[in-house]
């Protein structure tokens, strides 16, 4: 299963014996800690703020034109500062591998809080409320990187072999819940502290092998992951389509309004995607840790649903060309499905991720391609910015991408290697 992947050495355990090396790897010391769920709940509320933070101004693009005078166009910013955020991805992957989960969270946390203040400033200049309203958008941006690609190397850090996939789904779709949620300031400053008073970077003994298990360096890493053609094609076959939803999602209202959607009305079908997306997630996710070594055809099951219904929802917005009927439950139901089937596959390729370039870190790993996904996002948010009278090509972007990643998936090799090391060298 992928042996060329990974060496014996970079399987064996850090925590082996100094004769390990003579006979074997040896079985690891390991336990899981019920703390384990306090951790894992801090980390997913913080990820639900973000979303929310991100996704604050899409949803109520006319409510805020007759609030602050702000533009399509400035709608399209506001959410375009998500992706810009990634910018310095880098640095913050290079915090996580260095200095641990607890010092990269506790820096997101606060950047989140700082933005969070600058947009809750009551002030009477409008130009000036407008700046602190971006500024506050971009510095919820910056959380973006560590809260978005956390997740996998948490569940490692924590969890047991046959609890990983579960725990990357909540950790990392609670980003995506945000987005269909409010929430106030003083949520995130409650998170803050609770975060600066507890969050442990890792358990006293590790869940298993593969969470003891030696890790390239962040220099290496980087070069492998980007040489690396497998990675590099399943890396495609996610960021184009989540990215492309991330974009197409925090303009619903402006899309299906020619549809005679109203606010509210797009509002709601956001919501129930999103929320969707989530619940069906978890639960695949809870089915691939029953049967492991699945992941790849849960994903080509995902990625057809995901085509079938976004092409079912660009041609019901075209009803007056294509003649199919159209009516609010039929955008609800199609739209909804789209979410459901592109969300909830979030954590099956980041599992999947894992598997195919380990001994890359986790956080690495995830950091790339979360990075990959938001600059889709971006540059879909800054095209948006100058195309935003007829907005039927974002839903053939959409369509194109999901194609595209199955496309991707049908031809992709996969491989398993954590999950060797866990199975084998550990029994």
């Amino acid at each position: 299963m992928g042996a060329t992947s990974s060496t014996e050495a970079e399987r064996e355990p850090l925590l082996a014996s100094p004769h390990a090396a003579a006979r074997g790897p040896l079985p690891v010391s390991s336990r899981v800690y019920g703390r384990r769920w306090l951790v894992l709940s801090l980390f997913s509320l913080l990820a639900l703020m973000q979303g929310v933070v991100w996704n604050f101004w899409g949803p109520i693009q006319n409510s805020a034109a007759h609030a602050f005078g702000f533009t399509k166009s400035d709608i399209a910013v506001l959410v375009l500062w998500g992706p810009v955020g990634f910018v310095p991805w880098l640095l913050f992957m290079w915090l996580m591998d260095k200095r641990g989960l607890r010092s990269s969270l506790l820096l997101s946390a606060f950047l989140m809080l700082l933005g969070a203040v600058l947009r809750s400033i009551p002030l009477s200049d409008p130009a000036l409320r407008r700046w602190l309203i971006h500024g506050g958008q971009l510095l919820n941006g910056l959380a973006g990187p560590t809260i978005m690609s956390a997740g996998p190397f948490l569940s490692t850090t924590w969890f047991a072999p046959d609890q990983r996939a579960t725990a990357t789904a909540v950790a990392s779709l609670f980003s995506y819940l945000g987005g269909a949620a409010a929430f106030v300031l003083a949520a995130i400053a409650t998170l803050f502290v609770a975060v600066l008073f507890y969050f442990p970077s890792r358990p006293p003994l590790p869940p298993s092998v593969a969470a003891a298990s030696q890790r390239l360096s962040y220099r290496s890493s980087i070069c492998r992951l980007l040489s690396n053609l497998r990675f590099l094609m399943i890396a495609l076959a996610y960021a184009v389509p989540t990215g492309v939803i991330a974009g197409w999602a925090g303009v619903l209202d402006m899309i299906l309004t020619p549809a005679n959607v109203s606010q509210v009305d797009a509002g709601w079908i956001g919501f129930w995607s999103t929320v969707g997306g989530c619940v069906f997630g978890v639960a695949m996710a809870r089915f691939a840790d029953s049967i492991r070594g699945m992941l790849k055809p849960i994903l080509v099951l995902m990625l057809a649903g995901a085509s079938l219904s976004s092409t079912w929802f660009t041609l019901t917005c075209l009803s007056r060309l294509t003649h199919l009927p159209s009516s609010a439950a039929i955008l609800y139901t199609s739209c909804i499905l789209v979410g459901i089937f592109i969300n909830s596959s979030v954590p099956i390729f980041f599992e999947l991720f894992i598997e195919t370039v380990y001994p890359v870190p986790e956080g690495i790993t995830c950091g790339v391609v979360t990075f990959l996904g938001n600059l889709v996002t971006g540059l879909l948010l800054f095209f948006l910015t100058f195309y935003c009278t007829e907005l039927s090509w974002l839903n053939w972007c959409l369509t194109g991408s999901c194609i595209f990643s199955l496309v991707l998936i049908l031809f992709f090799r996969e491989s398993y290697d954590r999950l060797y090391l866990d199975v084998f060298v550990s029994v």
